[in-house]
């Protein structure tokens, strides 16, 4: 099995606790549930060649409140 890499993340508050309740949802941890959302947005690029977002450098705008 392939060794996995740490990284540092830093998540706004808002945006942990969104993470969080739907990784609770989900029945996985936040860690978990961050590697599935970032493995689904990999194999959607992979699918058409098209990032999720066409606006990369703006920073996101969450509605999560």
């Amino acid at each position: 099995m392939a060794e996995k890499k740490q990284v540092p993340l830093r998540l706004n508050e808002k945006l942990y606790n969104a993470i969080a309740a739907w990784a609770e949802d989900d029945f996985r941890s936040v860690n978990g549930q961050i590697e599935y959302l970032l493995t689904e947005c990999v194999k959607q690029r992979k699918k058409d060649g098209k990032y999720v977002s066409q606006n990369l450098d703006e920073a996101p705008k969450f509605d999560i409140e």
